[in-house]
């Protein structure tokens, strides 16, 4: 995962990211990767819980 944290209080999934930081653009250079779980991937705890997280903006020129 990039720039993503993930806390369990119960049953309560609190999500993270750090909307400042840049992973450069996507494969398909069309955006800007802001954070991302790369893929599906198990809550930490509940492996039964999937999630997948892309988060990114339109790149500029």
């Amino acid at each position: 995962m990039k720039n993503v944290d993930m806390k369990i209080d119960g049953n309560m999934l609190t999500i993270s990211v750090d909307l400042s930081k840049s992973f450069g653009p996507s494969s398909s250079g069309k955006t800007t990767i802001i954070a991302t779980t790369e893929g599906n991937v198990a809550v930490e705890g509940r492996e039964e819980v999937k999630i997948g997280l892309n988060i990114y903006t339109k790149k500029t020129a």
